[in-house]
């Protein structure tokens, strides 16, 4: 397993800077690594159930060469979704080997990151690694990264 330990920012990144969001980039990369394997071939819908816990859902909304657009949620009752759950939309550079979360909500509802809002763009992606880190801590995986 790859370890973002070595996401090192340069010294001369402030938290909530560019240069250090660009850091958290990389660690989401990773981290959504540990969770669903190679992230270049994963497609479609991939579930992940674990003992007393709520069910992870990933689905793959678009893909095309270098980028891939995922959605990262909790499948909660009977519809298997719920309105309050972190719902994510994150896209995945390859080449550059970073994830973005870059939209949040839920369903229809859900908002367009605004892209100038540099704090937004630091909050949506604290908050994806941080419940990232969460979800591998309590043993989720999906598909090749649960073998």
């Amino acid at each position: 397993m790859v370890s973002d330990h070595l996401c090192v920012a340069s010294w001369r990144a402030r938290p909530g800077s560019f240069v250090s969001l660009m850091t958290l980039y990389e660690s989401n990369y990773i981290r959504l690594g540990w969770l669903a394997g190679d992230l270049r071939v994963l497609a479609g819908e991939h579930r992940s159930r674990r003992a007393g816990d709520v069910e992870l859902k990933l689905t793959v909304l678009e893909r095309s060469p270098y980028t891939t657009m995922l959605q990262l949620t909790y499948a909660f009752g009977r519809d298997g979704e719920a309105p309050d759950a972190p719902d994510l939309a994150v896209r995945v550079y390859h080449d550059a080997r970073v994830a973005e979360a870059h939209a949040f909500g839920h369903g229809r509802a859900r908002m367009a990151a605004d892209e100038a809002d540099l704090s937004s763009r630091w909050a949506r992606n604290v908050m994806l690694n941080k419940w990232l880190e969460y979800c591998v801590d309590r043993g989720h995986r999906f598909g090749a990264a649960s073998g």
